[in-house]
């Protein structure tokens, strides 16, 4: 999956494709976040991704993957 960098103090990169959200942490590990629609993902990149990203793992399952 192609992510895109963003600016945040936790997070380095950030992708969606097939209501699957990836995110990797500036620590290296990546996780996927499981039957994320695309409204959501844009809704994480408004704004504090690492907080948004930390609401949205209190609703979604994740699995880390790296």
């Amino acid at each position: 999956m192609q992510r895109k960098y963003v600016t945040s103090s936790n997070v380095r990169s950030v992708g969606w494709e097939n209501n699957t959200l990836e995110v990797e942490f500036n620590s290296g590990a990546v996780y996927q976040y499981h039957n994320v629609s695309q409204s959501e993902y844009h809704l994480v990149l408004q704004g504090s991704v690492g907080s948004n990203i930390h609401r949205l793992s209190k609703v979604h399952s994740y699995t880390r993957i790296h």
